[in-house]
């Protein structure tokens, strides 16, 4: 007969292999959008991630690369796998948690287990276990390779590993084991931090295991001393160590005159001994209690010791090297993660408030030739202590926020938010929208995968949803059961085991409202962050578990028989688990997506040879790194991220050949681009001076010219551009003998180049921009995505030909008669059917959502130019076998049509498909009255989406008139009158021609 630790050790293990089948069943099978592409890519070849990175992550994933044996396609697919298993064994340990919570609720005598508790503890754990296992935020990152899994991985053991401590009676295994945290938590720095957000919580754990009568005050002190741990390895162990060394090793080779790294070699000397004489001491006074913490102390360090594959690498020169983090001042900017700037927490100004005075700093040291030199110091800034408050939620200084504020607010402009104001912002949009909204999604349901979507509960778990809401795979409903549940196992641990009560609060508050307080989001974020709170959903998971027990121990009372009650409560509760299942897989069945990556090649595919391609930032840049760098696709394609162009470490690395790519001319030395020198370069436009030539404005600042000196306070601080107008002039032979104009744009060459400056600054990056230009000279092709181009500081629209779904720079001015973009019709034609690859975008079994829709939009919006520059040079044949093309890949049934679609019904009539554009006007149509009508309906605030619906119905109306279709025209005009008044029926601003 098995006892009950081997049958809690079994059931744990079916549960790790259920979750284990589901998450491989389910997992991606190539790299998907967002940071797994560049996770992929710097974990293959042991490059450098962003800050802060994640070294243990990149070595243990590289290992999951090995199971490809040499085939670079499958390395992504081995690596989700990584993931995959990582969350099964959460499940594992969430598991073997729950049934440990739960012995201490029962107070089961170890070894004295009965019938009863058994059955009921293995019960709330499958069913808490595998609640969490088909919850919405953990399965998505169960099946990428991202940090969240492996980070989750930490905070289960970590978790397990103290509920293990808390039962251990021998002080010797008591301490062995809290070593064994502390290393695991050391592990876990090279990951992620979410596992130290739960010192606090498991501070309490400690404090009633070793004090018989806790009392409140205690309980406080224990986690505010939790809290001072968290402190000490996120500030002073982390950041803090490397920062003395830093400065130890500044003092040695500019005060004393020592060679690099005899700082740093006498700070490890000390340090080291301090650590080794403190070691002894404990153990010559017998002190138990201080030699446990030195010991833990020592192996948080030797799990922190990863991070020296950071530096190891750097100095390697990787294709892949975020900030370059070589020397000890580098690697301390890039742990502090400096390159994201300020945020206030505790005290801070409101949006509104003005700089009032801005001091130097702290210095900013670079390593130079013999020394380490300040090349800037950090900037200090006060401002209006008036608009300045406690808790800062609205403090943002761009713009775009700032607009944001007021429209959530409901502020003027000009008007200053009150500190109501402030908090109103934190509990309904950073408490609400960006923390409960994400809680509801996973335990009560979520109405689609559409942008800012909202949870469902009960009241709206039979509403009347239009189509395009319930056809959509991430309408997941579940009838609010599994929050039901975790609510009861709350009531009822409070009641019964309020200790323990009180450690499961805590681990629920500090990984969701604490750490929602912590980082303190902006009003909009790139793309939801629900994944960065699963720490929080996973306490919650443990309450859902408890709730089965709670629901046995009530019929157990009714019954006088817990064995039958466990099993009752079990066979009750666990189609709970098995409805998130099922309303669940569909959005997070991985299986047949290939988009992310296919998006990459076709952009590079766009690309002539040996190109330079600017891209936009994250979404626009990691999968191009993945097929780069993994696959081996187009590597002679020198891929530069805009944003990071205005740092020096990134110039430095694309003056460097890389792959099959050349490096990068530049005429400014280095001097003139490193940190702190010539960051932003104000316009300041000289009388008389209507233009000057970008070549010799390089010159003048690479000479240090005064000309170009600009005063502030008496001091000549930094340089200026003396115009807007930076013009280019084009050597003809050297355009001439490349043959890079296109014969029929060889009327539009222009001898000069406007590049005109947008705003009244000029970034860093803008200047190696302009300087990359001039020093090409047209040696190799120039291109850039849709984002770089429209956020590049320069005007530069009209002298770029689209050639697929980039934008190559050439010596041509677009003339003001032609409205549309210059394209490359041919060209672009030949790149788009014979170069793209669309795999999976015309399966409708396939989950495509919300990333994979938008990167679809830009493909058809591609599409759709390329087909009027066809249609513009008569080619209609051409013309319509593109667009019934784009129909073939991309399918209503499997990406619905969408704005893009909708801009390519006039083209369809051109060419004579009038079934086709008519067919794209109902389902379109339909999709935006549905819309329509739903918002209204629930009165709901108009966004993007719906803008877009109204403006669809307008731009078809006119469309048919002019058609013929009078009546279909009527239909919609009155169905849209009937929603939204006759005053909306106007034009739209939709029309392309």
């Amino acid at each position: 007969m098995l006892n009950y630790k081997q049958i809690n050790n079994l059931t744990g293990w079916v549960v790790f292999a259920v979750a284990t089948l589901v998450y491989v069943l389910t997992v991606e099978q190539t790299a998907s959008f967002w940071d797994p592409g560049e996770f992929i890519a710097v974990a293959y070849k042991l490059q450098v991630p962003h800050p802060p990175g994640a070294p243990f992550f990149l070595l243990v994933y590289r290992m999951f690369s090995f199971f490809a044996f040499g085939d670079p396609l499958q390395v992504a697919f081995w690596m989700n796998i990584g993931s995959a298993l990582f969350s099964s064994f959460s499940i594992l340990f969430l598991f073997w948690s729950i049934t440990l919570f739960g012995k201490k609720l029962f107070k089961v005598v170890e070894g004295q287990e009965s019938k009863g508790e058994v059955i009921t503890l293995m019960g709330a754990g499958i069913v808490g276990a595998l609640v969490y296992t088909f919850s919405d935020s953990f399965w998505f990152s169960a099946v990428e390779a991202e940090v969240y899994a492996m980070s989750s991985f930490f905070t289960a053991i970590v978790i397990w590993a103290f509920l293990k401590w808390d039962v251990i009676k021998d002080p010797r295994e008591e301490n062995k084991w809290m070593i064994f945290i502390a290393y695991l938590v050391g592990l876990s720095i090279g990951v992620h931090l979410l596992n130290l957000v739960t010192l606090p919580a498991l501070a309490l754990i400690y404090y009633f295991k070793k004090y018989e009568n806790p009392t409140f005050k205690g309980g406080i002190f224990a986690m505010f001393l939790g809290g001072v741990a968290l402190i000490i390895i996120n500030n002073l162990i982390i950041p803090g160590l490397p920062s003395l060394a830093g400065s130890m090793e500044i003092f040695f080779v500019n005060s004393i005159g020592l060679p690099f790294g005899s700082g740093i070699v006498v700070f490890m000397l000390l340090f080291f001994a301090a650590v080794f004489y403190a070691y002894k001491y404990s153990r010559k006074k017998g002190n138990a209690i201080l030699n446990t913490a030195l010991l833990s102390f020592i192996f948080i360090l030797i799990g922190y010791a990863s991070y020296a594959l950071i530096v190891v690498r750097a100095n390697q020169d990787p294709v892949i090297n975020e900030n370059a983090p070589k020397d000890i001042v580098s690697y301390v900017s890039y742990l502090k993660r400096e390159q994201y700037g300020y945020r206030p927490l505790l005290h801070g100004q409101y949006f509104t408030a003005q700089l009032v005075s801005q001091e130097e700093g702290a210095p900013v040291y670079m390593k130079g030739k013999d020394k380490y030199e300040i090349v800037d110091y950090s900037l200090v800034n006060t401002y209006d202590p008036t608009k300045t408050t406690i808790l800062p939620r609205v403090y943002s200084t761009q713009e775009n926020h700032k607009r944001l504020y007021r429209q959530k607010l409901g502020l003027r402009e000009g008007q200053d938010p009150t500190f109501g104001d402030n908090i109103s912002f934190m509990f309904s949009h950073q408490l609400g929208k960006m923390y409960w909204r994400y809680f509801m999604w996973n335990f009560s349901g979520r109405e689609s995968d559409f942008s800012d979507a909202p949870w469902i509960g009960i009241s709206d778990a039979f509403k009347d949803y239009p189509d395009y809401i319930t056809e959509n795979k991430g309408h997941n409903n579940y009838l609010m059961l599994p929050l039901v549940l975790g609510i009861i196992g709350l009531f009822f641990q409070a009641k019964v085991d309020p200790k323990s009560f009180y450690v499961n609060l805590m681990l629920f508050l500090m990984m969701g409202v604490v750490l929602v307080l912590y980082l303190n989001s902006p009003p909009v974020e790139p793309r939801e962050r629900d994944y960065i709170y699963v720490g929080s959903f996973y306490a919650f998971a443990i309450w859902v578990g408890i709730g089965v027990m709670a629901i046995a121990h009530m019929i157990g009372r009714a019954t006088k028989n817990l064995a039958t009650a466990g099993i009752i409560a079990t066979l009750l509760t666990l189609p709970v688990a098995g409805l998130m299942g099922a309303q669940n897989w569909n959005d997070h069945n991985r299986k047949g997506r290939y988009f992310s990556v296919d998006s990459a090649r076709n952009f590079l595919a766009s690309c002539a040879p040996n190109a330079i391609l600017f891209t936009g930032g994250d979404n626009d840049t990691f999968p191009l790194w993945y097929v780069q760098e993994v696959e081996g696709f187009r590597t002679d394609v020198r891929v530069i991220v805009l944003s990071y162009f205005d740092t020096d470490w990134y110039v430095d690395q694309m003056t460097r050949p890389v792959n099959e790519s050349e490096a990068l001319p530049f005429s400014l030395d280095a001097n003139r681009y490193q940190k702190g020198t010539n960051d932003v370069l104000y316009v300041m436009e000289r009388e008389g001076m209507n233009a000057i030539s970008v070549k010799e404005y390089l010159k003048l600042l690479n000479s240090g010219s005064d000309l170009l000196k600009m005063e502030t306070g008496g001091k000549s601080v930094a340089n200026m551009v003396p115009s807007r107008n930076l013009i280019l002039e084009v050597d003809s032979a050297a355009v001439a003998n490349r043959d890079i104009i296109p014969a029929e744009f060889a009327p539009l060459f222009a001898p000069q180049m406007n590049l005109q400056v947008k705003g009244n600054y000029v970034t860093k990056g803008t200047l190696m921009l302009l300087d990359l230009i001039a020093s090409n000279n047209w040696d190799r092709p120039i291109y850039f995505n849709n984002t770089s181009l429209s956020t590049l500081g320069l005007n530069i629209q009209d002298h770029v030909v689209m050639e697929g779904l980039t934008y190559r720079l050439l010596p041509v001015q677009k003339p003001d008669y032609i409205r549309e973009e210059l394209v490359n019709a041919d060209l672009a034609y030949e790149n788009y059917m014979t170069k793209f690859a669309f795999r999976g975008m015309n399966n409708p079994d396939a989950y495509l959502d919300e990333e994979y829709r938008r990167f679809a939009s830009n493909h058809r919006s591609a599409l759709n130019s390329i087909v009027i520059a066809l249609l513009d040079k008569g080619d209609m044949e051409k013309a319509a076998t593109l667009l019934n093309y784009g129909l073939e890949t991309m399918p209503n049934e499997a990406i619905p049509y969408d704005l893009s679609s909708g801009q390519s019904v006039p083209l369809f009539f051109e060419v004579g498909e009038d079934e086709k554009a008519l067919d794209i006007i109902d389902k379109v149509s339909k999709k935006s009255l549905d819309m329509i009508e739903f918002y209204t309906s629930e009165n709901r605030e108009y966004d993007r989406e719906m803008m877009i619906s109204v403006e669809m119905l307008k731009y078809f109306i006119p469309l048919l008139e002019e058609r013929g279709y009078q009546e279909k025209a009527q239909e919609l005009k009155l169905r849209m009158e009937q929603f939204l008044g006759p005053q909306q029926s106007g034009g739209s601003a939709l029309d392309r021609r």
